[in-house]
């Protein structure tokens, strides 16, 4: 595949862009199958292409429930897909390259570069090798962990049920396959005090959000967190801040009238899961709205660069913080861990910070006014969409056809990520170095 785009001139981010794209199409062709539904009908189009976009951008959003709707084999297609776009399908298809024993070329580790936001092309293929085998080691051991609770409701589909739900959190989609004709789209409500299911969950979702970079990190450091990248350092303490402070929040205003056990597990799993993963144990419209638009910012920022998650990224928030920090203090410079952090990165920072939210804000608007609903819903919708988290309110079944299509866009961007796609739009590089006067402009 790669190398067919090299003959057509194509760039990284191009093939990047196109890879995301055209698995997408192919996962929606083979959802409007007869034998993907249990109906045995042909699924309409769109529906078909949002629950392939939904998975191959590790979303979660749903306009059909996917214990009902889905057979085996349309269940079956759904996961390959939250694993290939969970992996990123360069990763994928460069693997398939290795196992065939064919040689990586220049180009392919090129792109390989781009699409896990390694620092360097040296090594890759090694660091690829390494994300496949702790990819498939941290999925095994979630399902075995969570395989005993899923066989006690459901006997030997638990099974399969078990290793559904590790792909899915640990590609951070949010898909799960526990809907019944008594109950649709019920997520993971039925475990709330399960510590099994809870903790498992948790630990994948917070594991393949963190980043491939950071993995290797804490494999070859260990315990000496001196020795890591600032990168993974930032990452780790401001993952730590997204979940902490938002769960202290939600167990004291959301959860005060269940059991002890059961509100820390459900105030932890409702601060983990909009970074950016999409499940509930809980009602999420019987939150308060305070709740509510915290999990909004939760799900803006999302998780960190060359992971399995999508969003703004923790690094992006981090950078605009300390940036802001070190405007408050009137320093000419931000920085983390004594380094001092490039002009380029806060330019980056503030573009794609800039992107999301007109883009998030904009897109509920115009679903406000197209569905006529309260705007507060639909942000909560677009947020979850362009974060690619998968939490709802429950209106994106309900939606119309355009309304579906702009969150199939929203989901498309936050998994692609907004820079690749301007990069792959916009491929010549401006080679004029001459600059314009500068003259001063007050803000703020």
């Amino acid at each position: 595949m790669i190398e067919w785009m090299h003959k057509k001139y194509l760039t990284p981010f191009q093939m990047i862009t196109l890879g995301f794209a055209g698995v997408i199409l192919l996962g929606a062709l083979l959802l409007m199958l007869p034998v993907s539904s249990s109906s045995g009908v042909v699924t309409p189009f769109h529906e078909a292409l949002f629950t392939a976009t939904s998975a191959v951008c590790v979303t979660g959003l749903i306009v059909q429930d996917t214990g009902t709707y889905w057979t085996s084999f349309g269940q079956a297609v759904i996961i390959s897909l939250i694993q290939v776009g969970g992996l990123g399908v360069i990763t994928i298809a460069a693997s398939i390259s290795l196992l065939s024993g064919r040689k990586i070329t220049f180009l392919q580790r090129r792109v390989m570069q781009e699409a896990i936001a390694a620092p360097k092309i040296g090594g890759i293929v090694k660091l690829t090798c390494f994300i496949l085998k702790a990819t498939f080691v941290f999925e095994l051991i979630g399902a075995l962990i969570m395989m005993p609770s899923f066989i006690k409701d459901a006997g030997v589909k638990g099974i399969w049920m078990a290793f559904f739900h590790s792909i899915s959190a640990f590609c951070n989609a949010g898909f799960d396959i526990l809907g019944s004709s008594q109950m649709k789209y019920p997520s993971l409500t039925a475990y709330a005090g399960d510590p099994a299911v809870n903790i498992a969950i948790m630990a994948l979702i917070v594991i393949g959000g963190i980043g491939f970079l950071t993995w290797e990190d804490i494999y070859e450091n260990r315990h000496h967190i001196s020795r890591y990248r600032m990168q993974s350092k930032v990452i780790l303490v401001t993952t730590a801040l997204l979940i902490l402070i938002p769960a202290i929040f939600f167990f004291f205003v959301d959860f005060s009238e269940m059991p002890l056990k059961e509100r820390l597990l459900c105030s932890f799993f409702q601060s983990v899961t909009p970074r950016t993963a999409g499940f509930n144990t809980v009602s999420l419209s019987a939150m308060t709205g305070a709740s509510q638009g915290i999990i909004i910012i939760l799900m803006l920022i999302g998780g960190s660069p060359g992971s399995t998650a999508g969003g703004m990224k923790t690094t992006t928030i981090a950078v605009l913080i300390s940036n802001a920090i070190a405007t408050f203090r009137r320093k000419e410079d931000a920085k983390f861990f004594g380094r001092r952090i490039e002009s380029k990165a806060i330019k980056n920072a503030a573009t794609i910070f800039m992107m999301y939210i007109t883009l998030f804000f904009v897109s509920a608007v115009i679903i406000s006014i197209k569905e006529n609903l309260p705007l507060s819903v639909c942000l909560y919708e677009t947020a979850s969409a362009v974060g690619t988290v998968g939490l709802t309110l429950g209106i994106t079944p309900e939606l119309s056809v355009l309304s579906q299509v702009i969150l199939i866009l929203l989901m498309f961007l936050g998994r692609v990520g907004g820079l690749t796609l301007i990069y792959a739009a916009l491929s010549k590089i401006d080679q004029n170095r001459s600059r314009l006067p500068q003259e001063r402009i007050t803000v703020g």
